[in-house]
């Protein structure tokens, strides 16, 4: 397992949840990864993960290193461009909450060490 991504202090972190039209799933994929791409280059970009509830919702978190990095992902127009789509085409229900980090901490247990 990879060293984690440990919260900071000033990053801005967006929560999208949201629900697919089940028609939209395989074009929503494909445009997905271009935009995850995208995001991926962008300045000030720290990560970006979703999850999949058994109820199908999904929940993605992306984490950029400040607001001005995360105002250029926001306005960036391929970004706006899939934004449109997303509503016109792909999402049965979605919402967005943004938030600035005024408090962030992280616990990683140490690996256990075999007996010598």
């Amino acid at each position: 397992m990879g060293e984690v991504e440990r919260p900071l202090v000033g990053q801005v972190v967006t929560v999208f949840r949201n629900r697919l039209r089940p028609e939209a799933e395989d074009a929503y994929r494909t445009e997905l990864e271009v935009v995850a791409d995208l995001a991926r280059s962008m300045p000030g970009f720290v990560e970006t993960k979703t999850f999949v509830a058994d109820d199908g919702e999904r929940a993605t978190i992306v984490t950029f290193a400040d607001p001005d990095s995360h105002r250029g992902w926001r306005d960036h127009p391929r970004h706006r461009e899939a934004q449109r789509h997303g509503i016109s085409d792909y999402y049965a229900e979605y919402s967005i909450a943004v938030g600035e980090t005024t408090y962030a901490s992280a616990f990683v247990r140490p690996a256990a060490h075999p007996e010598a």
